[in-house]
């Protein structure tokens, strides 16, 4: 069974209908028992950062997703709570992974939100990442976001939008994409399958 934690993000029912359609249970929930005892867990989000962090802490989930030890899959706004910290009200985000997502800068002449379909460009040794197998260099998947986070040692695929940000992002059994793989199309489903695909942890 995967758990969809119950963050309030508008992304949540295209996740399920994505999970459906590729035959999957999915339970939503914000029981931090359910949370910990499910095979594999998707964090959602859309929205807020600072918003987000208290609505995890209002549900005393904070502890419970920085314990999971199966794996977890942050989408959008979800993978950039996995992060140390957001310059969006300098707020403190779960710290899994390292660094700080910063907002696109508008006076550069980009269009924030960046919105609409880039490419993923895998990183050095990315290919050997399950998250990307299958799925060809240069693949384009769909985006929404006003914050991105920097490219590091953890970075499995960035995008370039005024330079290059994480699009894909592996951390021991934490996972995330900025992208929206349930709005990406094959290469979205390919990644959400292949997500769904990794051991549990959980088995003998």
């Amino acid at each position: 069974m995967i758990a969809i934690i119950d963050s309030g993000g508008a992304n949540i029912a295209s996740v399920r209908f994505a999970l459906e359609r590729l035959g999957v249970e999915a339970r939503l929930t914000a029981d931090a028992e359910i949370i910990a005892a499910a095979e594999r867990v998707i964090l959602p989000g859309v929205g807020a950062a600072p918003v987000a962090m208290a609505q995890l802490e209002a549900a005393g989930l904070i502890e419970c997703v920085r314990g999971l030890t199966q794996p977890v899959l942050g989408i959008c706004l979800g993978m950039q709570l996995l992060f140390e910290r957001s310059e969006e009200d300098n707020t403190t985000l779960l710290g899994l992974i390292g660094g700080t997502c910063a907002a696109f800068d508008p006076s550069s002449g980009l269009t924030v939100p960046h919105m609409g379909w880039n490419r993923l460009i895998p990183q050095a040794g990315a290919q050997a990442n399950p998250l990307l197998a299958g799925i060809a260099p240069g693949a384009h998947v769909y985006f929404v976001h006003s914050f991105a986070a920097p490219v590091s040692q953890d970075t499995v695929a960035a995008c370039d939008y005024g330079g290059a940000f994480t699009a894909l992002v592996a951390r021991g059994n934490f996972m995330g994409a900025q992208f929206h793989p349930e709005r990406s199309g094959p290469v979205g489903a390919a990644i959400l399958q292949n997500f769904i695909n990794l051991p549990s942890g959980r088995e003998a």
